[in-house]
């Protein structure tokens, strides 16, 4: 049960799922209409590449995955700890996020398919970085745990149950979040191609340095 939730995770937990929801759009609407993150998809579709023997395709999906993890295991050699907690080492995260997603777009402007990779690395360095706040798992890159919840919750709510209200709140700004990127993220893409990129990639780096500059300042009240 999460007993409060400051502003400041309500924010970032939005914002986050903003960028995220860029990226993914982005990603669905290239040249090889890929989920970045959506991993239960993508080893879905390396199943059966492997089944029909089809290397290059296995190859493929297989980056993706493992580029995936590169970037979760970035994540906890950088925070050391899956609970959210101001004080940590999320300002190089995030600035490693959006150098990851600067580099991501003229690979895929070339059709390359390290472009794919490198968003992905991005997306799970941000993902495994708020991994939980309280007991309470928090996901900014995909919905199905927060779907999930929110149909928990409805089930509990059936049968009279207690309700945890601040968990609701926060699927709802997390699905919010990711629903205004990914609308943002196809307007953007039409207009500006791969280039939208630059926009989620633009935000992470002005929230680094802004947590960079917020951390300093309590250290010196400190």
């Amino acid at each position: 049960m999460i007993s409060k939730l400051p502003r400041w995770v309500s924010a970032c937990a939005w914002a986050l799922a903003f960028v995220a929801g860029i990226v993914v759009v982005v990603g669905l609407l290239g040249f090889e209409h890929q989920a970045v993150t959506h991993l239960t998809g993508t080893t879905s579709m390396l199943a059966a590449a492997l089944a029909a023997l089809d290397g290059a395709a296995a190859l493929h999906f297989a980056a993706i995955i493992g580029s995936f993890m590169a970037g979760t295991v970035l994540s906890g050699f950088l925070i050391r700890d899956s609970t959210l907690q101001l004080g940590r080492r999320y300002g190089v995260a995030l600035l490693l996020e959006s150098i990851l997603l600067c580099v991501a777009v003229p690979l895929l402007k070339r059709n390359n398919l390290l472009g794919i990779d490198s968003a992905s690395c991005a997306c799970s360095l941000q993902n495994a970085m708020v991994s939980t706040y309280s007991g309470a798992v928090v996901r900014t890159t995909h919905l199905s745990g927060m779907f999930t919840d929110l149909g928990i919750f409805l089930g509990h709510s059936l049968r009279g149950l207690p309700v945890d209200m601040r968990r609701l709140q926060l699927c709802f700004l997390v699905i919010s979040g990711f629903l205004c990127g990914g609308i943002a993220g196809a307007v953007a893409f039409h207009r500006l191609s791969y280039s939208a990129l630059f926009i989620p990639a633009a935000l992470t780096a002005i929230t680094s340095f802004a947590y960079a500059i917020h951390h300093l300042r309590n250290r010196r009240k400190a």
